[in-house]
């Protein structure tokens, strides 16, 4: 008598479509947009400190593991940002985590909840601000305006140098650059300053990998998600399954 296969698993079924994938062109649709969109960023973070430009077939990959073409969000929210559960919108366009750094200017206006869940183009982009604001390094750091000029000011009574920084405007890390003598002030002693606010900063970037996007884009959602990505990275890169 013959044994009954196995019934098979959700991922040897998601397994079974991904390796089709390659070559069927309901499954490239959103190249183009993916590479106008990945261009954006890169052209809006190449001056930020150690950023190498985003390979768009990562994005490609994400979108293919996140939804793909026999979903039916595939055409509505291919990047899954925004789903019901999903706290990656609300961070990227409402946290303090660093979104309004990563997104370029003109969509910072355009991007909104709506426009997301509804617009496949917003939400690629999402999706990308999304991850590149978890591959970021942030610090806070002391930001003067350009033009701000040094002047002078005079200790009084029970100044310290936060005291002054907050007075005029300006920060007490200025104001020890400034000054590395102040050591303890006194009344009267004429210290420089200048105009300066305490701001997030992007500081380095982590490298792109399947192992970083799983663990700072999926976080701990999908517990294959790391061996989908690497079942699917080839198959984008032009490899073999």
């Amino acid at each position: 008598m013959a044994t009954q296969a196995a019934p098979k698993s959700g991922f040897d079924k998601w397994k079974e479509g991904i390796l089709r994938a390659p070559g069927d062109p309901k499954w490239d649709i959103w190249d183009a947009e993916i590479r106008t969109a990945v261009s954006e960023f890169n052209q809006h973070l190449a001056t930020t400190t150690g950023y190498m430009p985003l390979d768009w077939r990562f994005i490609k990959t994400i979108i293919w593991v996140e939804s793909g073409a026999g979903n039916p969000q595939w055409r509505v929210k291919p990047m899954q940002i925004g789903v019901v559960g999903d706290a990656g919108m609300d961070a990227l366009l409402f946290g303090n985590e660093g979104g309004d750094l990563i997104l370029p200017p003109i969509w910072k206006e355009r991007l909104t909840v709506l426009s997301i869940r509804t617009v496949p183009s917003h939400n690629i982009r999402a999706g990308i601000g999304y991850l590149l604001m978890k591959m970021a390094y942030y610090e806070y750091r002391s930001v003067t305006p350009p033009g701000a000029t040094v002047f002078d000011v005079t200790v009084q009574a029970g100044d310290s140098l936060d005291r002054i920084a907050k007075t005029h405007g300006s920060t007490a890390q200025v104001m020890q650059r400034l000054n590395p003598a102040a050591g303890v002030l006194r009344v009267g002693q004429v210290l420089k300053c200048q105009k300066a606010t305490l701001q997030r900063v992007i500081t380095g970037w982590r490298a792109v990998s399947a192992s970083v996007i799983a663990a700072r884009y999926n976080g701990t959602g999908d517990p294959a998600y790391l061996t989908r990505l690497q079942t699917t990275l080839p198959l984008v890169f032009g490899g073999k399954g």
